[in-house]
């Protein structure tokens, strides 16, 4: 699995607290051994993020992602928490 970060992802990134930051790394680590462990909830968003999945860091955390090729290139485009992905 090849795993990009978008700049988005990387601004927003920058902006978590270094608490929410290690979780996020944590959670990648997680989702490069397994991207369907249950711990990530990973699933697909509907609406206006259709096409995009969203995984969980804990909490209210999320980071949203785009796969190609069955997971074979995974872009993550946004990190933040539910109200800031979502609003």
């Amino acid at each position: 699995m090849r795993i990009e970060l978008h700049r988005n992802f990387e601004k927003a990134f920058a902006k978590l607290n270094p608490k929410q930051r290690q979780r996020v790394k944590e959670t990648l680590d997680l989702f490069r051994r397994n991207p369907y462990d249950p711990q990530l909830k990973n699933h697909s968003l509907h609406g206006c993020l259709k096409g995009e999945r969203s995984i969980s860091a804990g909490g209210d955390l999320r980071l949203i992602f785009e796969e190609e090729d069955d997971y074979r290139k995974v872009v993550f485009v946004r990190v933040g928490t539910h109200n800031q992905i979502y609003e």
